[in-house]
Order: C-alpha cells, then structure tokens, then sequence
C-alpha cells in the first residue's frame, strides 16, 4: 500500500509538465481595434496646430499604421480633420505618437485660445478611421475610432495643451 502512492507520483507530474508545456505553445493571435488619442497639441504663430496623435496597438501581434483619418472636435466645437500617413509598425499592447498638422475651424481656434487663456480644461472627441496591416498580413485593415478626453495647458509652455 505504500508503494502505490510513490509509482504514480512520477506519472502525475509528466503528466502535468506535458500539459504545462503544451499550453505555452499554443498562443493566441488576436486583433484587436487600435486607439488613438491626442497627447500634445500646440498652437502655432499662424494659427494652426501640431497635434502629436498617439496610437495604441491593443492586438497580441504588431501593427503597421497606414492611414489616419480623424474629425477634431474641442468643446463641441468642429475642428477640422486630421490626415497623417504615418507607415509605423507599433508592437503588441504597445503604443507610439505620429504628428499631425491641422489647420481649425475659427469657433475651435476660439476654443482653444480661451482654454489657454483660462487656463482651464479642455475637452476633445476623435471620430473616424485607422487603417493597419497586421504583422504577416497583406491586405490592411480599417477599423472605427471613436474617442474623447481632456487636455490642459501645460505650464511653462506657451500655446501647449496636453
């Protein structure tokens, strides 16, 4: 009887080695929308604007970003569109900046200047589309972005929200 316990010991922990090192092999490549949302955006002497866009790659495989294509919104107000071809590859459940220049609508431009002024809040929505190419894919990929937060002047810094 006291032998039985000991021969199938060594049985039960290859047993469960196998199935250990079995499920580490096996790992799941998943897609997953991106995210994009402003991380800086600075006022110009002429009166446009330098938005550094981050985009964050929430897949478990890298990304190639093709094509940004995103209204601006601030404080309701319609901004414009931003455009950027950035070509970037970002890693798994990682992220990166593009910059981007957009020229505003005069009630976003008053937004803006009046959020500077303040020095006060100012709340951002981001709508439109984002085309990546997964790793070992040909054929990219559109997906819908739609995002919003706040920015706040930075101090130190003339004209800069982040």
């Amino acid at each position: 009887m006291n032998r039985f316990p000991r021969r199938i010991f060594p049985a039960i922990a290859l047993g469960l080695a196998a199935l250990l090192v079995a499920g580490c092999g096996s790992k799941a490549r998943r897609v997953s929308p991106p995210a994009a949302s402003i991380q800086q955006l600075t006022v110009e002497r002429d009166g446009s604007w330098t938005v550094d866009l981050r985009l964050h790659n929430y897949s478990s495989i890298s990304m190639r970003f093709e094509r940004v294509s995103l209204a601006v919104s601030v404080d309701e107000h319609e901004a414009g569109t931003l455009q950027a071809s950035p070509a970037i590859s970002i890693g798994p459940s990682a992220a990166d900046t593009v910059r981007a220049t957009l020229r505003p609508q005069p009630m976003a431009r008053l937004a803006v200047a009046d959020a500077l002024a303040g020095r006060r809040t100012l709340s951002y929505r981001l709508e439109g589309e984002v085309s990546a190419t997964p790793d070992e894919a040909n054929k990219p990929r559109t997906f819908e972005v739609k995002s919003g937060s706040t920015l706040n002047p930075t101090p130190g810094l003339e004209g800069v929200l982040r």
